[in-house]
């Protein structure tokens, strides 16, 4: 990878529930592109699996994203788009919640981390 595209990915994007996405725009991550194209998505009872699988598709392809925070408990109701995904960048980190605790059994970054040690 050239150091130019490095260079250009300089945003996180966000997919969580409404109190993890209040969080990371009131530390700063909140962004909205030329093309009005925002690096979040707040999931409620409304949001469609659809919806979210569109929401990472879309971050997923974007040349100024580095990394995607998701919470784990979204991330399981895409569980196979994640799998599938194979890309270094974005990065695609998932993190807990406050009604969510983390579950490293559940986490698809860890796993693959422990295919790679044979674990």
């Amino acid at each position: 990878m050239s150091q130019v595209t490095h260079k250009s990915r300089t945003l996180i994007a966000a997919i969580g529930d409404e109190d993890t996405i209040t969080g990371l725009l009131l530390a700063g991550i909140g962004d909205v592109d030329a093309h009005q194209r925002a690096n979040f998505l707040v999931v409620d009872s409304k949001t469609t699996q659809e919806q979210i699988e569109e929401a990472f598709t879309s971050f997923s392809k974007r040349k100024d994203i580095a990394i995607i925070l998701i919470n784990q408990h979204i991330a399981e109701d895409i569980r196979g788009v994640l799998d599938e995904y194979k890309a270094a960048f974005p990065t695609v980190l998932e993190i807990p919640s406050k009604d969510h605790p983390y579950d490293p059994l559940k986490d698809s970054v860890l796993k693959r981390v422990q295919l790679l040690f044979g674990e």
